[in-house]
C-alpha cells in the first residue's frame, strides 16, 4: 500500500451477507496476536489484527458481536457474520474511535503487512514466529508502540 494508503480496504464474510469498507491515512498497523482469546476465536494459531480508525469504517449486513473481557479487564467485542461465523473485526472499549480488521476477511489478504507479534509467550509451539518482525511476550508498552511507530513499522 501506498503510504497515503489512498485505496480503501475492503471485505467480508465467507457467504457475502456482511461487507465492510475502511480507509484511513497512512498506513495501517497490522499485528499477529497469539493470546488464547484469538486462537480460540480464530480456530488457528494467531489472529491477524488491522487497527483502523472507527470514523473510516462502513459496513452493509448484519453482524453479531461477543464480548469478552481481555486479560487487562477491558471488553473486547468480535464482530461475526451470523450466517457463517466469518469474523470479521473488533473493538475494544479501551481505545474508543478504534477497529480491528480480520486480516483474514480482507479481500486483499496482501493489503497489509504485519509490523510486530504480540503474545508471543502464548504461541503454541507448532506455531513458527517471523524472526524479522518485532516480538512482544504480551502487550507492547506505549512507549515500545511509539518506538515502532517512529522506525515506521506502525
Amino acid at each position: 500500500m501506498s503510504e497515503n494508503h489512498a485505496r480503501p480496504l475492503t471485505g467480508g464474510c465467507l457467504c457475502g451477507a456482511a461487507r465492510y469498507e475502511a480507509a484511513a491515512p497512512g498506513q495501517p498497523m497490522a499485528a499477529h496476536c497469539y493470546c488464547e482469546d484469538c486462537r480460540k476465536a480464530s480456530g488457528t494459531g494467531h489472529c491477524t489484527h488491522v487497527v483502523m480508525p472507527e470514523a473510516g469504517f462502513s459496513l452493509r449486513g448484519a453482524v453479531k458481536g461477543y464480548d469478552r473481557p481481555a486479560n487487562s479487564g477491558n471488553i473486547v467485542t468480535r464482530h461475526f457474520c451470523p450466517t457463517c461465523g466469518s469474523a470479521l473485526y473488533s473493538t475494544n472499549n479501551a481505545m474508543p474511535g478504534m477497529i480491528f480488521l480480520r486480516a483474514s476477511s480482507l479481500d486483499d489478504p496482501d493489503a497489509v503487512m504485519p509490523q510486530a507479534l504480540v503474545f508471543t509467550s502464548r504461541a503454541p509451539k507448532w506455531e513458527p514466529l517471523d524472526p524479522e518482525l518485532p516480538a512482544f511476550a504480551t502487550m507492547p508498552s506505549d512507549a515500545e508502540r511509539q518506538a515502532m511507530a517512529e522506525q515506521g513499522r506502525g
